[in-house]
């Protein structure tokens, strides 16, 4: 089971990632303050840390900087700040990635797996091929196969459906999926995200209407589910900063 460290002083906050992650299959450990913190850091042995900027008592870039010293446990920033310096400052600080408040539950697992995938890749037996139920995409040859039958896809089709099926279960929003597919200097709109997506689901839905396997969340986006996925189209809790 992978270990999680959630760094953050709203109460109400810490309480609800650390339940949400524990639903996850994560094991969780909190701490309310920066000097608390940085304490759990350097004595657990934790997979990822997810980190409030705003701290009590050392925040969240001094906290990072003095964990770099001795660690390199990948760190996720969480802040309300939206300005592209505080990024830039928190990421050249050490932190991995940078996520901004409000956000949805679905596109934090998914930044987790992300960030854990890099320290720790899938098994060498899986490493080339993801499957759900009779779909399997391999990543070596880049083809997309459902019940045996081979699928036509343009690369922007494949890299969707590979980035969808990576975070099974997970929801992905639009944003997300264009930096993941498109690039962070990508600059059309969102909207060709559900063009592409619209695209895949006449090629492996049964019925593209009523898709069994890209599940659309409403005013969020996309959730890709496996052949036993439960709740199809619930909108998954935003989680705010108040």
């Amino acid at each position: 089971m992978r270990r999680l460290l959630i760094i953050e002083d709203d109460e109400d906050l810490r309480k609800a990632l650390k339940m949400s992650l524990k639903q996850q299959g994560y094991a969780i450990e909190t701490a309310a303050t920066g000097p608390k913190g940085l304490e759990k850091a350097r004595a657990g042995e934790h997979d990822l840390i997810i980190l409030d900027l705003m701290l009590p008592g050392m925040d969240g870039l001094s906290l990072v900087r003095a964990l770099r010293q001795t660690s390199q446990t990948p760190v996720l920033m969480l802040t309300a700040r939206s300005a592209e310096m505080d990024k830039i400052i928190g990421l050249e600080s050490g932190a991995d990635d940078y996520l901004t408040k409000p956000f949805s539950l679905g596109e934090l697992v998914a930044r987790i797996r992300a960030l854990l995938r890099r320290t720790r890749p899938a098994p060498a037996p899986q490493a080339d091929r993801l499957v759900s139920g009779d779909l399997t995409l391999n990543l070596i040859t880049r083809r997309v196969t459902l019940r045996g039958q081979r699928l036509s896809m343009s690369p922007k089709e494949f890299s969707l459906l590979a980035e969808l099926m990576r975070n099974e279960g997970a929801v992905l929003s639009r944003d997300l999926l264009l930096a993941q597919v498109w690039g962070y200097d990508y600059a059309g709109a969102t909207r060709t995200v559900d063009v592409h997506i619209r695209w895949l689901r006449e090629k492996i839905e049964e019925d593209p209407s009523h898709p069994r396997y890209i599940q659309t969340v409403r005013g969020v986006g996309y959730r890709f589910e496996g052949p036993v996925g439960e709740g199809e189209g619930d909108e998954e809790r935003a989680i705010r900063d108040e």
